[in-house]
């Protein structure tokens, strides 16, 4: 396996997972008028950063991308990595035989990425997902887990053919095929257990 350190190419993944920053517009010159109020105080900024779930995710951080084989079609628009693929960030890993990034028309942003075999998700909070492939589109930023569907946090298990995740939003949907329903299982804990079990000890591993 060998790791992707180009310097093009790590402002490329960057891109996998956040969106292309707005560009800033000329401050426009301020006309006289009345003393603005005071402004209201606000929450503690979040920097570019994401919340969902358990925590602050940084969509900003670096991404790292192993595999045996990057093929690059820029007339398509396609980042192609294949062989044992493990892309890595912020503590939030996802591994593939295959994962396909697509791009915008200019070339410096995604659309979508997909992978597909052996596709396993592990997220910085210890929940894990399987499918036999997995879609991520940026702009909705809404992941789907297709083919045997199965996401887990310790005994806790939701298993279906189809599960999309909705990450600006904490919500997901399961949806059952043609020869199984969905299937979960849940273990109720008092809130001090439930919270405990959520907060692995730093470094940890997961999965």
């Amino acid at each position: 396996m060998r790791a992707l350190s180009l310097a093009g190419l790590a402002a490329l993944l960057v891109l996998a997972l956040s969106s292309a920053a707005p560009a800033q517009q000329p401050a426009a010159r301020p006309r006289p008028g009345p003393p603005a109020a005071p402004a209201k105080p606000r929450d503690a900024d979040t920097g570019g950063r994401t919340t969902a779930g358990n925590g602050v995710v940084d969509r900003n951080s670096p991404v790292t991308v192993d595999a045996d084989q990057l093929e690059n079609l820029q007339k398509e628009g396609l980042v192609v990595f294949t062989g044992n693929v493990v892309a890595t960030q912020n503590n939030s890993t996802h591994y593939a035989d295959r994962m396909e990034i697509y791009l915008d028309p200019k070339g410096d942003g995604i659309v979508r990425t997909v992978s597909t075999g052996n596709v396993k998700i592990i997220t910085r909070d210890c929940k894990i997902g399987t499918a036999r492939r997995a879609e991520y589109y940026d702009a909705e930023q809404r992941v789907i887990l297709i083919g045997n569907a199965r996401v887990w946090q310790e005994d806790n298990v939701v298993t279906g053919e189809r599960i999309t995740i909705y990450l600006a939003e904490d919500r997901s949907v399961v949806e059952g095929g043609k020869q199984e329903r969905v299937k979960a299982v849940f273990y109720p804990k008092n809130q001090e257990q439930s919270t405990a079990a959520n907060k692995p000890p730093a470094g940890a591993p997961c999965g």
